[in-house]
């Protein structure tokens, strides 16, 4: 039986109306009770992982939040950060700046309490003020709000309808390569994070400090920014509604996330749960 399970939330862990359905919640509490550490993997900011944590109860059997895809780690018992990899100041303003150019962008940042943003109306920045338990304030510019808080952001996230983003793709991590990582977690998200940050980095780290091997993971994911975390995994499982490039690489293809897909997946791999 695998030693860890390791989950991404939207689209994997919930379901469409962002839940956790009793089935799926039952199986991983049952999971828990045997030994197996459950480790939340979102490109959520970390305060989002707060209300998922707590229905799966892992304060309580020592489970693991990787927040920010793979550049923060917490200890969801202590609370202690194990990882935390920020941006280089620098890095981010001059790319903050570079996303002016392109106003119909959004770019979505936080300092794990707030949201900058000069347009609360801006896409997706309300759905992310509410998911990720996030204040919105209202600021002139983003990378002068930044460069006044002297925070360094862990993550900066670019918004935009799916027609408008993709085409953008390119232009968005032109000249920023060599310094930042990038990965497309929904059609409508374009993530950057320190170079070599991903979510299968921070498992790495995890099971190094657990003693735990890769063949002895298990991966839940549905998007582009989970290849990496079920490639790293001894078992990789994309959900029935997992996106082709993610399903084609995977070992095994369950149901949706709205079918229960993780629990008759986990029934497969740990006897008791039948």
């Amino acid at each position: 039986m695998y030693k860890m399970i390791a989950l991404d939330l939207d689209g994997t862990l919930n379901n469409d109306a962002k839940e956790i359905t009793p089935k799926t919640r039952d199986a991983l509490l049952a999971v828990q009770q045997h030994g197996v550490t459950v480790v939340l993997a979102s490109g959520r900011q970390a305060p989002g992982l707060r209300r998922e944590s707590e229905a799966l109860r892992l304060k309580e059997y020592h489970g693991l939040l990787l927040s920010y895809n793979g550049g923060r780690i917490q200890d969801a018992t202590t609370g202690e950060v194990l990882f935390d990899q920020a941006i280089e100041r620098g890095t981010a303003l001059r790319f903050l700046r570079h996303l002016e150019a392109y106003p119909e962008l959004s770019p979505i940042v936080d300092d794990g309490t707030s949201i900058f943003t000069t347009d609360a109306n801006r896409h997706k920045v309300q759905d992310e003020s509410r998911n990720n338990n996030l204040r919105i304030e209202i600021v002139g510019n983003i990378a002068d709000a930044v460069e006044k808080r002297g925070f360094r952001p862990v993550k900066i996230l670019t918004a935009a309808p799916e027609e408008i983003l993709v085409p953008r793709l390119a232009d968005i991590r032109r000249g920023f390569e060599e310094e930042l990582s990038f990965v497309q977690s929904a059609p409508w998200f374009y993530e950057a994070t320190v170079k070599g940050v991903s979510k299968s980095s921070s498992l790495a780290k995890v099971c190094s400090r657990l003693g735990i091997r890769q063949d002895e993971v298990m991966a839940f994911g549905d998007a582009q920014n989970d290849r990496s975390m079920l490639d790293f995994a001894g078992h990789g499982v994309a959900m029935g509604n997992a996106c082709a490039e993610l399903k084609a690489m995977a070992d095994e293809i369950t149901l949706s996330n709205n079918e229960d897909g993780i629990a008759v997946s986990l029934e497969r791999h740990y006897p008791f749960l039948s």
